[in-house]
């Protein structure tokens, strides 16, 4: 990965405020209720070029949530239709509306996040699946939830690492939230999410030191114009070497393009 960018000056952090607050506002008031009303049970069976009318009106308003923050989003690859583990690196919040500005899916995420302001409301509508950290019970219900989407021929995302990380590296991925996808015999996806030109950005996109969501989601808005790439990776097959292979294969493939 590139070295990190230098921070803005004051005065331009200050007119992007300026700017970009009056657009986030309307784009809370008007956009999210309408694409809230998109995302129903009615819905879910719509088309819409081949998509879930639900799922494009979750992509829509994440795309356009992006743009206002200054991202300006490119896919690389092509995310793998019906069922599939999605495996991606995590830093912030942002990289599930990152994710979700591509194809919606169905998020396991910490329970914490269903607090959250805007966003936990708007994951909690598009079928995130909350665990409880530290609670075992929590844990297998939540695989329970993931075999049954795979098997229904849903996606499921997850952040393997566990926790967002603080940029400098992807961490190691857990093993053990691959096994609904052996069982279910479907693949998983590695998905590397890359800030600024040549991930030069990460480590000012993720959480800093003490920040919590909200001061996150405030700096953030003030930052400046970069890209985001998407890089949807070669899947990993469910196999019989198990979750283990799956975990260190996805992450290789992740690091490897992280650092091209």
């Amino acid at each position: 990965m590139s070295p990190p960018l230098p921070r803005s000056s004051p005065l331009l952090r200050a007119l992007r405020y300026l700017l970009r607050t009056p657009v986030l506002a309307l784009h809370v008031a008007i956009a999210l209720p309408l694409t809230l009303l998109l995302i129903n049970p009615l819905t879910r069976r719509m088309q819409v070029g081949g998509e879930r009318l639900d799922h494009r009106a979750i992509r829509l308003w994440s795309a356009g949530l992006l743009r206002i923050f200054g991202l300006r989003t490119r896919r690389i690859g092509t995310p793998l239709p019906g069922a599939v583990l999605t495996v991606a690196n995590h830093v912030s919040w942002i990289d599930i509306t990152l994710l979700h500005s591509q194809r919606a899916v169905g998020f396991v995420a910490k329970d914490e996040i269903s607090r959250w302001p805007l966003i936990g409301w708007l994951a909690r509508r598009a079928g995130t699946i909350y665990h409880r950290r530290g609670d075992t019970e929590s844990l297998n219900g939540v695989m329970h939830q993931m075999l049954r989407r795979l098997e229904e021929g849903g996606a499921v995302g997850v952040f393997p690492e566990g926790r967002t990380r603080d940029g400098g590296e992807v961490g190691v991925f857990h093993a053990r939230i691959f096994q609904p996808a052996v069982l279910a015999g479907v693949p998983a996806q590695p998905v590397a999410l890359k800030y600024g030109a040549g991930a030069s950005a990460q480590t000012v996109v993720a959480f800093q030191p003490g920040e919590n969501f909200v001061q996150n989601f405030v700096r953030l808005l003030g930052e400046p114009v970069r890209d985001a790439e998407v890089h949807f990776l070669e899947p990993v097959a469910a196999s019989e070497d198990g979750r283990r292979r799956m975990a260190e294969t996805c992450r290789a493939r992740i690091v490897e393009a992280m650092h091209a």
